[in-house]
């Protein structure tokens, strides 16, 4: 495995740990500076649209500049913000803290998946998107509880400087470890070199100074492709779908499912171990047949879902329930992402639009289960909606999958 990879998911780690971290200090935050727990919530909603704005506006900013050199700077931006939460004096200066981490989510895990798959042979795309969100997923897992035992322990700005330290860690990395060409559009003549590149899990480089990218003019011609915005479509239904049941979980496990709200947390950590599961199988599936296990992920989403609606009573079958819940909510991640590049020629622009088509649709989905509760539906409502929501992005990927007609193997570099 190339280390430029481990430096990437090392960034994409501390980056999910700032976006989750805070749910489980928010109790300290609101007490330390004086403010309501709505204000404090404010902490968590205002880094999510961070982050759909963030994802679009940085990544055309600098379209035309080498996508390492892009790496970091966001690394550094993730540095900086996280450095004032640590040192925020008031709540205002706390939340500018995390507008300033966040503003980098979006556009380092879309610049990222370009940079992680041109580190590979071209066979290999899914996977090597898979490793650089294993940290995402690994932080999903350790976040909420990493926050409250360091918090408990040391108050909440000291997880605040652990986040920071790691960002320091990944920004050395990702300098020391990531080439100079790596995302960047390879001239037409680049071939592979056997003898000077004998690894086969590492794609040959281009030339020692390659073109930049071409621009935001030749970014967003990546969107006259319907294959790109049928991807986006399904990426935000998917999440959507995933996202509105996950929301309510809690109240779900507790309320039907006759869990004490002490059991939420490791729950959550079954929960996001499929999550690790899921984006490391699906990465290695979508390398051999990627619009098929896209269409299977989903589908066994949606199945997922509707089976947790109808047993959430059962101990025993949500457990296991949230498990494949988690194993098929990111098992189609590494596949979309190299399916809207790939169909984008490799824009940066579109990847980051895909981070914030997840961001949108967790947004719809939130929305969508919280009124099917207020409608008095109960608290399976969500479940059945967002199975809903994921069939309809079934439908929209079984579309794309036909209109498409090429083979769901794709092999081209694209920079």
């Amino acid at each position: 495995m190339p280390s430029g990879l481990i430096a990437l998911a090392l960034g994409g780690f501390g980056i999910g740990l700032t976006e989750f971290l805070i749910a489980g200090l928010l109790p300290q935050v609101a007490s330390g500076f004086g403010v309501s727990e709505a204000a404090a919530g404010r902490l968590i909603s205002g880094y999510a649209l961070s982050v759909a704005i963030g994802a679009i506006v940085l990544t055309a900013a600098t379209a035309r500049l080498p996508r390492k050199a892009v790496l970091v700077g966001l690394v550094a931006l993730f540095v900086i913000g996280n450095l004032l939460s640590a040192v925020a004096p008031n709540y205002p200066v706390m939340l500018l803290g995390r507008i300033v981490a966040a503003l980098c989510h979006g556009s380092f895990f879309g610049i990222g998946s370009l940079v992680a798959r041109s580190l590979v042979a071209p066979e290999r795309k899914s996977r090597a998107v898979a490793v650089m969100f294993a940290g995402l997923t690994l932080a999903n897992v350790l976040g909420v509880p990493f926050g409250a035992l360091v918090g408990e322990r040391w108050g909440w700005r000291a997880a605040f400087w652990a986040v920071t330290a790691i960002g320091v860690f990944a920004l050395a990395g990702i300098v020391a470890l990531v080439p100079g060409w790596a995302g960047n559009a390879p001239p037409p003549h680049a071939k592979r070199l056997p003898d000077l590149d004998p690894d086969p899990d590492v794609a040959a480089a281009p030339a020692p100074t390659p073109a930049p990218p071409g621009g935001l003019r030749a970014e967003l011609r990546a969107f006259r492709s319907c294959q790109v915005w049928l991807t986006l479509t399904a990426t935000a239904l998917g999440y959507g779908g995933m996202f509105g049941a996950f929301t309510y979980l809690a109240y779900t496990v507790t309320e039907v499912g006759g869990f004490s709200s002490t059991d939420v947390a490791w729950l959550l950590m079954v929960y996001g171990t499929g999550l690790v599961v899921g984006n490391l199988a699906g990465g290695r599936a979508a390398d051999q047949a990627r619009d098929r296990t896209l269409v299977l992920a989903l589908a066994g989403l949606a199945v997922t879902l509707t089976v947790f609606g109808l047993l959430a009573g059962s101990a025993v079958a949500t457990v296991i329930l949230l498990f494949l819940m988690g194993v098929f909510g990111f098992a189609s991640v590494p596949g979309m992402i190299t399916r809207v590049t790939d169909h984008a020629r490799g824009a940066a622009l579109a990847a980051s639009a895909n981070v914030s088509a997840s961001n949108i649709g967790n947004a719809l989905g939130a929305w969508l289960g919280g009124v099917a509760i207020s409608a008095g539906l109960g608290y399976t409502a969500p479940l059945y909606v967002g199975a809903g929501i994921v069939a309809l992005s079934v439908v929209v990927m079984v579309v794309a999958a036909k209109r498409d007609g090429a083979p769901a193997r794709q092999t081209e570099h694209v920079g």
